[in-house]
C-alpha cells in the first residue's frame, strides 16, 4: 500500500510540474521583449537615461512575476532600477546600490549610464531568454529529433 502511495504521489507531483511547466505560457510582454534589440532599446547615449530607465520598469516586473530577474554580482535588477531612479531625480553622476550578501549590508557604485544599461538589458534580456528556452529546451531532449 505504501508502495502504491508513494508512486501515486510521485505521478502527481510529475503531473503538477509539467503542468505548470507548461502553464508557464508566452505572455505578451515576452512576446514584445523577445522582438527587441537589446543595444538599439538600451543605448543611453541614443536614448537618454529616461527612456532607458522606462523600458527597464517596463519589463522588469513581468521578470519578477515570472521568476527570471537577473542577479549579477550580488544584486537583483529591482535594485538597480531603484538606485538609478535616486541617482537621476538626486542628478547625481554615479549610483550607490545598497544590497544584502550573506547576511551583510554591502554597497557598489557604478556610473548613471553604466548602470541604466545594465537594469535595462538585464530586463529586456530576462524576458527574451524565457522566449529562447522554450525553442532550445525542446530541441535538446533525445529522441526529438535534434542532432548532437
Amino acid at each position: 500500500m505504501k508502495t502504491i502511495n508513494r508512486l501515486v504521489t510521485i505521478l502527481g507531483l510529475g503531473a503538477a510540474l509539467s503542468i505548470a511547466a507548461t502553464a508557464e505560457a508566452v505572455t505578451p510582454m515576452v512576446e514584445e521583449a523577445a522582438k527587441l534589440d537589446v543595444k538599439n532599446v538600451c543605448d543611453v547615449k541614443a536614448n537618454g537615461l529616461e527612456k532607458v530607465l522606462a523600458v527597464a520598469e517596463k519589463y522588469n516586473p513581468e521578470a519578477v512575476k515570472l521568476g527570471v530577474e537577473f542577479k549579477r554580482l550580488g544584486i537583483r535588477n529591482s535594485v538597480y532600477i531603484k538606485g538609478l531612479k535616486e541617482a537621476i531625480k538626486a542628478k547625481k553622476p554615479e549610483v550607490t546600490l545598497h544590497y544584502k550578501s550573506k547576511g551583510k549590508e554591502k554597497k557598489k557604485t557604478f556610473k548613471t549610464d553604466y548602470a541604466a544599461w545594465r537594469a535595462c538589458t538585464f530586463a529586456v534580456r530576462s524576458l527574451q531568454q524565457v522566449k529562447e528556452a522554450q525553442k532550445t529546451y525542446r530541441m535538446a531532449i533525445p529522441g526529438d529529433g535534434y542532432k548532437f
